[in-house]
């Protein structure tokens, strides 16, 4: 209900118009993304590396309207990670198919995000391909099987609350492909995705285990205090290595439990978001916990 809530006040262009514009945005987003520019995402990156954070660098965007858009989006993301290397943070990259092209060609897509796949091999790290709606699914993986046949540089993100998670987790799990799971965080029908929390809850923990004793580096990617707990259970039950796996988060997003898990001596990546498309992101972002809409309104109360 509160993400297909936030869904339809996210698609408001009066609303958008008034959350980009308003002098408070800046402030109040800079809780979730790093920055406007890749030197604000940069500048994070190091400060959580001296933290001993790793991070994930996503530039924001997704739906390009052109294969142009589309080539400068994968030029803008070579730029990144050569930036990223530079400044020796030792991050991945975080990408979406439609900001490559997947809605024009797949073809071309394929070959936009190999460029930037082979180029992070070249650099020792990974690029994470996102998921997106169901719509894509299918091709999604279809992309991430010939890269990671070509390269072994890449890992999938796959989201607990699709119906169909089971059998592809299995499958990428066969085929040594590194997968991040999350819970997901677009609105699908119930034919597709679990409604109930606690349904798409007992999922990723299922699909959480199979990863953790099969799965090739498996990320563990949740703020669900109840599912954290239960993954360092079942660490500690089966004796699994912490260089086996990381934990993954959100940058801003329940530092009180990214602090505990470096403390404690685990592996942990932030995805750290930055640039001008940051509307869609950010309304996600309140969509998925309520706790973040309540730090909007308190912080908008503030002013």
């Amino acid at each position: 209900m509160l993400r297909s809530f936030f869904l339809f006040l996210s698609q408001q262009p009066v609303l958008r118009r008034w959350v980009e514009t308003s002098p408070l945005s800046r402030k109040i987003t800079a809780r979730f993304v790093a920055g406007r520019t890749l030197n604000d995402a940069l500048a994070v990156c190091l400060r959580l590396a001296d933290e001993k954070i790793h991070a994930t660098l996503d530039r924001l965007g997704e739906n390009v309207k052109s294969l142009d858009e589309a080539a400068a989006a994968r030029d803008e993301y070579l730029n990144s990670l050569e930036h990223l290397t530079a400044a020796n943070i030792g991050g991945s990259m975080s990408i979406k198919l439609t900001q490559f092209g997947l809605d024009f060609s797949t073809a071309e897509c394929l070959a936009n995000v190999r460029q930037l796949v082979l180029r992070a091999r070249e650099l020792n790290t990974i690029v994470e391909i996102d998921m997106e709606s169901s719509d894509y699914t299918d091709r999604t993986l279809e992309i991430v099987r010939a890269l990671h046949l070509e390269t072994g540089a890449v890992r999938a993100v796959i989201q607990a609350y699709l119906r169909r998670t089971g059998g592809d987790i299995a499958r990428l799990c066969d085929a040594g492909i590194p997968v991040r799971l999350c819970k997901g965080a677009y609105d699908e029908p119930s034919s597709v995705a679990f409604e109930a929390k606690s349904d798409v809850d007992a999922n990723y923990v299922t699909q959480m285990k199979v990863l953790l004793d099969r799965g090739m580096y498996p990320a563990i990617a949740s703020h669900d205090e109840k599912i954290i707990t239960a993954a360092l259970a079942y660490i500690r039950e089966r004796s699994i290595s912490p260089d086996r796996f990381e934990f993954q988060m959100l940058f801003g997003i329940r530092r009180d439990l990214q602090n505990k898990l470096v403390s404690e001596g685990y592996r942990l990546r932030l995805y750290v978001p930055y640039g001008e498309a940051w509307y869609p992101y950010f309304m996600r972002r309140l969509a998925e916990r309520p706790a973040n809409v309540l730090f909007l309104a308190r912080n908008m109360l503030r002013f």
